[in-house]
């Protein structure tokens, strides 16, 4: 129901008059009979009773009127409280695994810091289904890996990551990629990169922990594509042979551009 409509009727009922009540609300005589006449269609009752001194309210028009200065009331005390809001009371974040494993935590800890009285809701998935969770408003910000395309992202901040192509040391591998997740940004960057770049056939895995995928390139079962952070954070940096991938994937902090954070100056800002 149009509170506009509401607020229309409420003051006609109060001063009995379509004239007297047209000069309160700025309005010309013809709107707010116009108004009231789409009120009265809305709900398929008549309102008021037109007199020669005026308008009273009809047996359907004292029923609405008391439950009409409540909808108001709540209305009204609804956007006080919006335009008054001056902190973030809940974050919902989503985050790529990856993001999860190098830098997920340091954030966290300086946002506990700085806001804690903010609450705090987690998503770890995929960047495809992260930018998905953000255009359906069921995530304020995610952290996605790569440059996001699409017109009602916005990027907040960025944090360079070095990505590297990831094969065994000593021997031939299988001719596997191994991921994550087969809807993960690094996923098909490797299909892209093997695509290009070997002429042999072969197999996608997921295998969803990186330790297993680090371990099983180290034994030959496949090559994968990671940030040298989480090769580092399990110790594969001398066990692996590493090749520096020149296109950039680095973690973007993103948003909708129509419902930015009340925190964005600060996730702007916020380095590791």
């Amino acid at each position: 129901m149009d509170t506009n409509l509401l607020k229309v009727f409420v003051t006609v009922a109060k001063v009995n008059s379509i004239s007297s009540a047209a000069k309160q609300l700025g309005f010309t005589q013809s709107n707010v009979t116009l108004r009231i006449k789409q009120l009265e269609k809305n709900l398929g009752y008549s309102l008021f009773h037109r007199t020669n001194r005026g308008v009273v309210l009809s047996n359907e028009g004292e029923k609405l009127y008391p439950y009409a200065i409540e909808i108001i009331k709540k209305v009204e005390e609804v956007q006080i409280h919006m335009r008054n809001i001056d902190y973030q009371e809940m974050l919902k974040i989503g985050s790529t695994q990856s993001n999860a494993t190098i830098r997920l935590i340091p954030i966290m800890e300086k946002l506990n810091k700085d806001f804690n009285d903010m609450k705090i809701e987690l998503e770890i998935n995929s960047t495809l289904n992260l930018v998905k969770e953000l255009l359906d408003y069921k995530i304020d910000i995610a952290f996605i890996n790569g440059k996001p395309k699409h017109k009602d992202l916005e990027i907040l901040n960025t944090f360079e990551d070095e990505i590297y192509y990831i094969e065994p040391k000593d021997k031939k591998p299988q001719n596997s990629v191994l991921v994550y997740r087969d809807t993960c940004a690094y996923c098909l960057y490797l299909q892209e990169y093997v695509k290009e770049n070997k002429s042999e056939e072969f197999k996608t895995i997921a295998l969803q922990n990186y330790e297993l995928m680090l371990g099983s390139v180290k034994a030959g079962y496949g090559v994968t594509l990671l940030s040298k952070s989480i090769v580092e954070k399990y110790g594969y940096l001398n066990k692996v042979k590493l090749t520096k991938i020149n296109t950039p994937l680095d973690t973007h902090l993103v948003c909708r551009k129509d419902y930015m954070p009340i925190i964005s100056d600060y996730l702007r800002k916020i380095r590791l």
